[in-house]
């Protein structure tokens, strides 16, 4: 396994800049998602890597060496596609030993042999080594193609939204199954993903790219906690965070277009407007609460439920645990956890009111 390296790589098409000087690392062993909207230049990172597309600036390093001048077939690396890269017409056993049967390789048949059954294993799939590939469900497909991929114990794995075509229950499955497939072979992997579920769940580090442009790199929990930005505070958490607008006049917090009034934290240093993030979860209904609204939706989830809340011409969303007995219509009273709010620039970039 490797520890790579991205150092200021830019990559511009005609008249789209794709990669705008971005820059972060993969440590030896980690599982280290990118996570980005469509055509936040995800794909992009993972094929300049592979060597399947050449930067226009920058370098790609493994182990500290620039590997820019290497093609695809020297840099080892294995590739995952959301669509199942398989030979129909061959058996499951072919299309794992596919990649071992390489002249450059010169595996033997026995070597090959150990190596497809074993993971086989690891995927639960040795009932389907004799069956085609054309004759397998989704999930199957995509079990083979990942065993592909680690058979042969690349430098990196690249990952490219692997599970975004199969159904949700199957999703989750697989991602579990990855998960333990890669702690088990501390393998290191590039997993990339638009789905903040599957970043929060089973990334050892997340680096949000936007535009061609790394926003954040962080844990799961520094960028749930201590996202760097709206943009990144409403990408990652569901339901989403509430953003609002908010002015400071003396000892008071207004937020706008409610009825809400809050008192300035001892030590903060507000500016005299800014924005406010509360994630739904820091929204948490009480009989003896301060705050006061109107229950306009619920959504029962089974395990929590989502309630939005009306204050002035705000809506608030809230998650409490489990069914709730509120009903549309209802008022109800509430507490918000100042301690966990978010504090923004009208520009959108985090800020810390105590420093």
């Amino acid at each position: 396994m490797s520890h790579v390296e991205l150092q200021h790589i830019s990559k511009n098409f005609p008249g789209v800049t794709a990669l705008d000087d971005i820059s972060f690392d993969i440590k030896d062993g980690e599982f280290f998602v990118l996570l980005g909207p469509t055509g936040a230049g995800k794909t992009t990172t993972l094929r300049v890597i592979a060597g399947l597309g050449q930067q226009d600036g920058g370098t790609v390093l493994f182990d500290g060496q620039p590997i820019d001048d290497l093609p695809p077939s020297d840099r080892d690396v294995a590739l995952v596609f959301q669509q199942y890269s398989l030979y129909p017409t061959m058996s499951v056993y072919d299309n794992l030993a596919f990649p071992l049967r390489s002249p450059l390789r010169r595996t033997s048949e026995e070597e090959i042999r150990k190596k497809v059954e074993e993971t086989a294993e690891k995927l639960r799939i040795p009932h389907l080594l004799k069956r085609k590939t054309a004759h397998l469900s989704g999930g199957e497909m995509q079990r083979v193609s990942i065993g592909r991929a680690i058979v042969r114990s690349p430098r990196i794995f690249l990952m490219d939204e692997p599970l975004s075509n199969l159904d949700a229950k199957l999703r989750e499955a697989l991602r579990i199954e990855l998960q333990h497939l890669q702690k088990t072979q501390a393998s290191t992997t590039l997993f990339v993903t638009h789905d903040q579920i599957e970043a929060l769940t089973m990334a050892d580090r997340i680096a949000i790219l936007n535009e061609g442009k790394i926003m954040q790199v962080g844990t799961p929990e520094d960028i749930y906690d201590r996202p760097a930005s709206t943009f990144i505070g409403q990408l990652v958490g569901t339901p989403r965070i509430n953003i609002y607008n908010a002015r400071r006049e003396d000892g008071t917090v207004f937020i706008s277009d409610s009825e809400l009034r809050m008192p300035v934290v001892d030590g903060s240093k507000l500016p005299s407007e800014f924005l406010m993030g509360i994630r739904p979860e820091n929204i948490k209904p009480d009989p003896n609460g301060k705050f006061a609204g109107q229950v306009i939706l619920t959504e029962p989830l089974g395990a929590e439920t989502i309630l939005h809340i009306q204050s002035g011409q705000r809506n608030l969303l809230s998650l409490v645990p489990g069914m709730t007995a509120n009903r549309i219509g209802d008022v109800i009273k509430f507490n918000i956890a100042f301690e966990h709010i978010h504090y923004f620039g009208l520009n959108g970039e985090r800020f810390n009111p105590t420093v």
